[in-house]
């Protein structure tokens, strides 16, 4: 019998994303965090979004029900499973890809929207990562990022956990406003917004007196956010031309529709 392919060792299970959504801390920090990437990302309707490591599919369920045509990717079979069914449920159709972020198996220039949340946190070299996420966006695309805050109250407390033996943890990195804006512009992206959310400590009585207050407090770019997230984009290639779309170019459509005002986003 021939060798099997050994499946990378998953940093969170489908029933650890699901435990964590139905406590009231997992419920209205998903909720915080999904309205600030959807705000950076914009009108998504007939966009071609691929949301990277996907896992149970929050993001690109999201995405799909905004009018995306989402690819979705994750190392983990299971994971895209779940988010089939997850989808289903909702009534989308997501194109679920298994792979890795390091490799991934698109061709160059293949979406207008790249989302990575908790994605560079866990891979061994955050910026071949973010190369090749750029390398998957067309000129005049847009990429967010959602990354785990390097100082806040939540850092602190899973660092702790980390040295402890929680092996989650023990491999996390935690983000700070320069890294990730280090990292897209060391890829050649143009860094448009960077922005902070969950500023609630760990509890689920804070997070249901605080949340009401998170808006504010990142339109404020307040410190000590658990959550950062950043849009940037691709520029247009030198000397390249665009396909006028009613007398506007693909790439100031891409650019207009994203800064938009988002709406509450719709959950999965």
């Amino acid at each position: 019998m021939g060798s099997t392919r050994a499946e990378p060792e998953p940093v969170v299970s489908a029933a650890s994303y699901a435990r964590w959504r139905a406590s009231t801390l997992g419920r209205i920090t998903e909720r915080v965090e999904t309205r600030l990437v959807s705000a950076l990302a914009g009108d998504l309707h007939d966009r071609r979004v691929l949301d990277v490591g996907t896992g149970d599919g929050t993001y690109a369920i999201a995405a799909a029900l905004g009018g995306a045509d989402v690819s979705a990717l994750d190392p983990q079979a299971a994971m895209l499973a779940r988010a089939a069914e997850r989808a289903a449920a909702r009534g989308v159709t997501l194109d679920l890809h298994e792979g890795r972020v390091e490799a991934m198996p698109f061709a160059d220039a293949s979406f207008d929207v790249v989302i990575a949340v908790t994605v560079l946190c866990f891979v061994p070299d955050p910026a071949h990562a973010l190369r090749e996420m750029a390398r998957v966006l067309a000129p005049g695309g847009r990429l967010v990022l959602g990354e785990l805050a390097r100082y806040s109250s939540w850092a602190a407390e899973r660092r702790v956990r980390g040295w402890l033996g929680a092996r989650t943890w023990r491999r996390a990195r935690f983000s700070s406003r320069r890294d990730l804006c280090g990292l897209a512009r060391g890829a050649g992206l143009t860094v448009l917004d960077l922005r902070g959310a969950v500023f609630f400590p760990p509890s689920g009585l804070a997070a249901r007196v605080m949340a009401p207050l998170d808006p504010t407090l990142s339109r404020l770019r307040a410190p000590g956010p658990a959550f950062l997230a950043l849009a940037a984009v691709k520029p247009q290639a030198s000397g390249a031309g665009s396909a006028a779309v009613g007398g506007t170019s693909r790439t100031s459509q891409l650019t207009s529709r994203s800064r938009s005002p988002a709406t509450e986003p719709r959950k999965s």
